[in-house]
């Protein structure tokens, strides 16, 4: 970690905006996880891992996410000083800075999956995980975002259909690094503007670039699956969809474009 953390060091000027500390391994089980160990030691806010290859990624509810090298992965630490469910709105945040990142190496308009899903040519991307330690006071201490941009390649087995950077049209010298680094300039100037002025245009710029909004959409839940058309984001960021009239509220679930029947 120590031989990882000198290279960071030396690389991060020329790579990344000064509020990052770049940490980079060859390989580890998982980039959150070195991250969360990195906080509980007092890290500072901005310090970000990346690994060539993660063995035991994991994505959202607890999904595999395959890391294998060309992709990129990454952890950003995070110390907002706000409440867990405030908190948790950077993964909105995070969202729009892959979008931006991705919209930059490929031709076309990547859009927007709630909650946090970015999409090319209705094909899934990238992935975001958040993971927090509670501090004294009902805010989090920290926050790990954890990042995975699919660059060189995709599972093809997925839950959900999923594409790469290079099938999308990037060009070859369009590298793990060099994305790392368009998402963290991204990022940077995103964060700045929610802890600034909230999540208010955060909002705004989700919804102008999430597909299906005024479509119909079938959501999963634990327990249920309904149907109904995609009306909005609230301050929250909970998703609205109208259901004959009658608006739910979703917090947590899967949601997929159109009626499945």
């Amino acid at each position: 970690m120590a031989a990882a953390q000198e290279h960071g060091e030396a690389t991060r000027a020329a790579l990344l905006p000064a509020f990052f500390y770049l940490v980079e391994l060859e390989s580890c089980g998982s980039t959150n996880d070195e991250a969360k160990e990195l906080a509980r030691q007092g890290a500072p806010e901005g310090t970000l891992v990346r690994a060539d290859r993660q063995t035991a990624g994991r994505g959202r509810r607890g999904r595999e996410w395959s890391s294998p090298e060309g992709n990129l992965a990454c952890s950003l630490v995070l110390r907002p000083g706000l409440p867990p469910a405030q908190a948790a709105l950077v993964s909105f945040v995070a969202a729009l800075a892959v979008a931006e990142a991705v919209a930059e190496l490929i031709p076309g308009r990547p859009t927007l999956k709630w909650p946090n899903d970015v999409l090319v040519g209705g094909a899934k991307i990238s992935g975001i995980l958040l993971e927090s330690e509670p501090g004294p006071g009902g805010a989090v201490d920290w926050l790990v975002l954890g990042t995975g941009i699919n660059v060189a390649s995709f599972p093809v087995e997925a839950s959900y259909p999923a594409t790469s950077l290079r099938t999308a049209g990037a060009t070859p010298d369009v590298d793990a690094r060099l994305v790392m680094a368009s998402y963290a300039r991204h990022f940077h100037i995103w964060y700045r503007r929610w802890l600034e002025q909230g999540f208010a245009p955060i909002r705004a710029a989700w919804l102008n670039a999430a597909q299906g909004v005024g479509g119909p959409v079938t959501v999963r839940l634990a327990t249920e699956t309904f149907t109904g058309t995609l009306v909005d984001l609230d301050m929250d960021g909970g998703l609205l969809v109208d259901c004959s009239g009658v608006v739910r509220r979703v917090t947590a679930g899967d949601i997929f474009f159109g009626v499945e029947g």
